[in-house]
């Protein structure tokens, strides 16, 4: 399941593969697919035809990438893009053979590589949305989702002062997506590992949650906010250090059997990263463009 730092390295994808073309034609291969975008398949596919994507943006575990009309101003409108349990953003040649659970697929006018929205299990999907800011702004339902620490307005302070306010345990805090942006549960075991925040073996001994909250986080949350930044990027980069050259939608590593429980190694106390088991994509020569962009598990 992609997790916060894949999907960062997807936006990185995004943005230098896909930003600054325009969408020519619009294939939708599955109705769950576009299931979010509530008009229908038809107007998801007049939304997106001739449009320009301008960018790639990012919050939490969600995608946005705003559109241009003709004439270079703003939509006013962006794709929506979550990958859920097991979606994929490939961006392949168009002689490529399709893949068995290909969703989506848009063709640019530039008749180069497409990009192809691909789901096994269908929980992901793509959506055309009002953005906010006149087309410059993030998605009303987004908006909810608080940034994270990978986000460079990141304030530690504020997010210190808030965590703790919360009279809960520190993990549930930290999955709040209110409170933090994109936490998952492997993330946020990393993070307070990190912080020296460990909970203790006998449950019967816990204290009440919001003395946890009150005591246990607020003493350690200086150090939540760094440790948590630091599990968040070494994942971002050694994906992108895998792929070389940023190549990667999403994860940059194609496990070849499921996935193992993370392993630490000899990095600062709390990082963790992908086991060694990896099929990486061959590395193209500057006329082919990049690799399949993907994390494939199965």
């Amino acid at each position: 399941m992609p997790e916060l730092p894949e999907v960062e390295v997807v936006r990185r994808g995004l943005a230098q593969w896909v930003a600054g073309r325009t969408v020519a034609v619009v294939e939708v291969h599955h109705p769950r697919a576009v299931r979010r975008h509530l008009e229908g398949i038809d107007h998801f596919v007049d939304a997106l035809t001739g449009r320009t994507f301008t960018d790639a943006h990012r919050r939490g575990k969600y995608l946005w990438l705003p559109l241009a009309e003709a004439d270079g101003n703003p939509s006013g409108r962006a794709l929506v893009a979550h990958l859920g349990m097991s979606g994929q953003l490939l961006v392949e040649k168009p002689s490529a053979p399709d893949e068995t659970h290909l969703r989506a697929r848009l063709r640019f006018t530039d008749g180069g590589r497409e990009l192809r929205f691909v789901d096994q299990r269908t929980f992901g999907g793509l959506a055309v949305e009002e953005s906010g800011d006149e087309g410059t702004g993030i998605p009303p339902r987004l908006a909810h989702i608080a940034i994270d620490p990978l986000d460079p307005t990141f304030d530690e302070a504020a997010f210190s002062a808030a965590l703790r306010r919360r009279r809960t345990e520190v993990k549930r805090a930290l999955l709040d997506q209110t409170l933090i942006g994109g936490g998952g549960n492997i993330y946020a075991d990393e993070a307070l590992a990190g912080a020296a925040a460990r909970r203790p073996a006998d449950r019967s001994a816990d204290p009440p949650p919001g003395r946890r909250a009150a005591r246990g986080g607020a003493g350690r949350a200086g150090g939540g906010p760094r440790a948590g930044r630091h599990v968040l990027r070494l994942p971002v980069r050694r994906r992108q250090r895998t792929e070389r050259l940023l190549l990667a939608v999403p994860g940059g590593v194609r496990p070849e059997r499921p996935a193992l429980p993370p392993v630490r190694d000899a990095d600062p106390p709390g990082v963790v990263h992908e086991p060694l088991q990896l099929q990486l994509p061959a590395v193209p020569t500057p006329s082919e463009g990049p690799p399949s962009m993907s994390t494939r598990r199965s």
